[in-house]
């Protein structure tokens, strides 16, 4: 087993659902099968407009042959592992190349970095983790209740291992704890929203500096919705709770659909954007995904 990185843009010509599956040719199976078991970092090129960069974590459970393709593969993502970064990393930084294993003896950036699968350091993976998952002022919650105390890292500052072996796997544990994966994508969210309920169009902040809207999954977490930005939906509290009961929809386009078995329809209308249609993102990648708001449809709302 070994870190690794796979490359991937929000344009891509393969079958890609980074959260569920990796698409690659046969050239670079022996590298993908190294990764297997553990976990990688998708990277998206410079060349593409409006990069990410380095920009989410999985991990990779299985490798398959595509039955749909010839000598093609696919990478088969641990449910529940994929997460979005909270700050996208760029490939170079203030002191140079993030990820130093591109670099030949001579300091420069070989052709390693543009391999689209290519393993990775554990001092590279954690450097990288470190960036992307870094909460200088992380995003209190709703209500009052207490939350870990974080180091800039993104980490618990109770996590202390004297070697570097250890370091890389408690960093694992963590990617795998709940409570910092909600943490983390709450901040997601909210950072894509503005801290605006899509639904009602509200922007609200109380006294204490909480932002007074939801992280909402829209295809829930007990229902393998992973933890990518487009599986969720900033609501306020009844939006939330009116989204989870069925009683208001969105359809593929963001009209915002109120269930025939609302019992006060008018009410629910009057709490709507005026545009009818949800509040999204700007960006393409960070808007709801069809597949997850038809789930929502199909299982949750109340036709």
């Amino acid at each position: 087993m070994g870190f690794g990185v796979f490359i991937h843009r929000t344009d891509s010509i393969y079958d890609d659902s980074p959260a569920e599956q990796y698409r690659f040719p046969g050239q670079y199976l022996s590298r993908v099968q190294a990764s297997v078991g553990d976990w990688i970092i998708y990277y998206e090129p410079r060349k593409v407009a409006a990069t990410r960069g380095y920009f989410a974590v999985a991990k990779v459970a299985q490798v398959i042959p595509d039955p749909k393709a010839p000598e093609m593969y696919l990478a088969l993502i641990e449910p529940g592992s994929y997460l979005d970064f909270v700050n996208a990393v760029p490939f170079s930084g203030p002191d140079g190349v993030i990820e130093r294993g591109v670099l030949n003896e001579a300091g420069r950036i070989s052709g390693r970095a543009q391999a689209a699968v290519r393993p990775i350091s554990a001092a590279d993976f954690n450097r990288i983790l470190s960036i992307g998952l870094a909460e200088d002022q992380p995003e209190l919650p709703r209500s009052g209740q207490a939350i870990d105390t974080l180091s800039p890292n993104g980490f618990s500052e109770d996590v202390q291992a004297p070697f570097m072996v250890e370091q890389e796997r408690v960093r694992v544990t963590e990617l795998s704890s709940r409570i910092v994966r909600d943490r983390l994508f709450r901040r997601l969210i909210l950072q894509a929203y503005d801290k605006r309920c899509a639904v009602t169009g509200l922007k609200l902040i109380n006294g204490g500096g909480r932002a007074e809207v939801d992280a909402a999954h829209i295809r829930p977490v007990e229902a393998n919705g992973p933890d990518i930005l487009s599986n969720g939906i900033a609501l306020s509290g009844t939006a939330h709770w009116m989204f989870d009961r069925g009683l208001i929809g969105l359809s593929d386009d963001l009209e915002i659909l109120v269930s025939r078995h609302a019992n006060d329809r008018d009410s629910i209308q009057s709490l709507i954007h005026k545009t009818g249609k949800a509040i999204s993102p700007a960006a393409i990648h960070e808007r709801p995904h069809p597949q997850f708001l038809q789930w929502h449809r199909e299982n949750t709302f109340k036709h």
